[in-house]
């Protein structure tokens, strides 16, 4: 977990291979998935607890020994397992105004952050070895499995399994607590965008969606499903009985670090009750359409015709694609004293400081059609619908776009140009869609390259006839060439693309963060004309091209020459 730079000084200053050893060894990890100190420690060269001491001295940090120390319950717990076990960083000791904690990667200065401001102490840091680090973490797992396992074992003598009152103690368990407290806390840390926490025939599975992609953190035994369950329920107001109706609820953790709301989803499943907690971060910080991703030249068209008084804008994708973002980050540009802006959402996912937000409630009869119709007495500017689902809808945002008022709303489309055809098939007239649509945006959201462990290459033949499976090389090239993205003499195969070979800091996955990619169509006059015509959906997109639009495909094709994501997740997000 030393970082290829320092290792290199470190063996050298320390003569543990010379110039030409650490050139091989150098050379041998650039065409392999692991890392030089992998190889190193494979090859017997060095023994990771002297590389470790050897890496305190360069880095002016003591080195600890962990072997035969005691380590308090209350302090080892001050950092949750899996934070431990995930970052390779425990803490060991503890003063009125210190906390002394071993660490494998001094470079994680976002987790030592958090545990200052968590525990309200100063860090004092430690280097320490692979092996003393594993060690200490036996010590967690005995402690927590021996509590759960213990749980488990009451809960079947007790037979607690469906009275409110039973299950509201077993709730309350201090172990029970714990474990829920360790899930929410570390999903924060981690920035995960949702908890999956699945019932199977004899255990729990616990899998964090983080930046986009589902990842099995944890396995609970089979017995603590009713209390963690319950404490959740608990925690989000819902009835404690209720085992075969589907329940939805919310609460919210407040710190001195973070607010967070979780939005909870809990669906009877043949093995128990499934849970979904989606994480909400209140504050979230205004992002600008720079940092969403977008290209100078789409930025421009967006500009563009968000200033415009009236009419229509569409952004367009999948579930979790980052529409809402979108939309949030465009009323943040739009949000002046002077203009009144309404929004109506199912839920309301941000709140924001100036904006009127309802949220529609089906079963009262709020939906978004009766909330738009109740907009237009409210005298507003720019109004936001969080999706067009139906032909009511529709009609409404249409005419309240052609009436004078701005509107942005998302839509269910996996591409920008289907957005008309959709409109056509919901029975809106041509000639409103030609008048009032300004610009439908469509996006995905890729996986960032880990900073970290970021590294160059070519593409072989193999992956070259790969990606002329998927993409138009030669009409790619020609793109690519007539913006400017690479030079005429350049080709596909000689371009430098990039990957992470997996660290500490990204879970080992290469990828940290995700960016928006995105194709943006302008409603020009020759669009309106091919629109009031009822042209094809390929005809549409045919005029797009000829008009300079950026394909989610070639969006992601620069952002991968740019060294922002990988070759590999473009395919898996745009083909798809």
């Amino acid at each position: 977990m030393i970082n290829q730079k320092d290792l290199e000084e470190i063996l050298m200053q320390n003569k543990i291979i010379d110039q030409k050893q650490l050139k091989k060894y150098s050379e041998t990890t650039r065409k392999s998935p692991g890392t030089l100190e992998d190889l190193l420690v494979e090859e017997k060269i060095i023994a990771p607890a002297l590389l470790y001491e050897l890496a305190a001295k360069f880095y002016k940090i003591p080195f600890i020994n962990l072997k035969n120390k005691t380590i308090r319950k209350d302090v080892l717990f001050l950092i949750p397992e899996i934070t431990a076990r995930s970052h390779q960083t425990v803490a060991f000791d503890k003063t009125n105004d210190e906390l002394s904690i071993a660490t494998l990667d001094i470079s994680n200065i976002e987790l030592f952050d958090f545990l200052s401001k968590k525990t309200q102490l100063k860090i004092k840091l430690h280097i320490t070895s692979p092996e003393d680090i594993k060690e200490v973490l036996k010590i967690y797992h005995k402690g927590l499995s021996a509590e759960i396992k213990e749980l488990g074992e009451e809960e079947k003598e007790n037979g607690q399994e469906g009275k409110p009152e039973e299950l509201k103690n077993l709730a309350q368990d201090l172990p029970i607590v714990r474990v829920v407290d360790t899930l929410l806390e570390y999903a924060i840390l981690e920035k995960a965008s949702d908890i999956h926490i699945e019932p199977s025939e004899k255990e729990i599975g616990v899998r964090y969606r983080i930046d986009g992609v589902l990842r099995k953190v944890m396995t609970l035994p089979k017995s603590t499903h009713a209390g963690v369950v319950a404490r959740i329920k608990i925690l989000a107001s819902l009835k404690l009985d209720e085992h075969r109706l589907p329940q939805d609820g919310r609460f919210k953790i407040k710190t001195k670090e973070y607010k967070v709301s979780f939005r909870v989803s809990i669906i009877p499943t043949f093995d128990g009750e499934k849970v979904v907690l989606r994480l909400l971060p209140d504050e979230t910080q205004q992002l600008t359409l720079e940092q969403l991703g977008f290209n100078p030249e789409s930025l421009k068209i967006v500009r563009r015709n968000i200033e415009k008084p009236h009419g229509m804008i569409l952004v367009t994708g999948p579930t979790g694609s980052g529409k809402t973002t979108t939309l949030y980050t465009i009323l943040g540009e739009l949000n002046k004293p002077e203009v009144n802006i309404s929004t109506i959402e199912d839920p309301i996912e941000y709140k924001m400081k100036g904006i009127n937000q309802s949220q529609i409630q089906p079963k009262i009869g709020f939906t978004f059609a009766t909330g738009l119709r109740a907009f237009l007495r409210q005298d507003p500017n720019i109004i936001m619908v969080g999706e067009i689902r139906d032909t009511e809808t529709a009609d409404i945002a249409i005419n309240a776009a052609m009436t004078g008022h701005l509107v942005l709303s998302t839509l269910h489309t996996n591409d920008a140009v289907t957005a008309i055809p959709r409109f056509i098939d919901m029975k809106i007239p041509t000639f409103l869609i030609a008048s009032t649509i300004n610009l439908i945006i469509a996006q995905r959201l890729i996986r960032k390259i880990c900073k970290n462990c970021i590294v160059s290459y070519n593409l072989d033949k193999a992956a070259m006839a790969q990606l002329g499976q998927h993409f138009d090389l030669k009409k790619l090239e020609k793109y690519l060439v007539e913006h400017g993205h690479i030079a005429k003499t350049q080709s596909v195969e000689s371009i430098l693309f990039y990957h992470g070979k997996g660290c500490n800091q990204c879970d080992n996955s290469g990828y940290k963060g995700r960016i928006g990619i995105y194709e943006t169509l302008e409603v020009t006059e020759p669009m309106a004309e091919l629109i009031l015509k009822r042209a094809s959906r390929d005809e549409l997109e045919k005029l797009a091209m000829e008009q300079g639009m950026m394909t989610l495909a070639q969006d992601g094709f620069i952002k991968a020459k740019n060294g922002l994501t990988t070759i590999e997740e473009i395919l898996r997000v745009t083909q798809e």
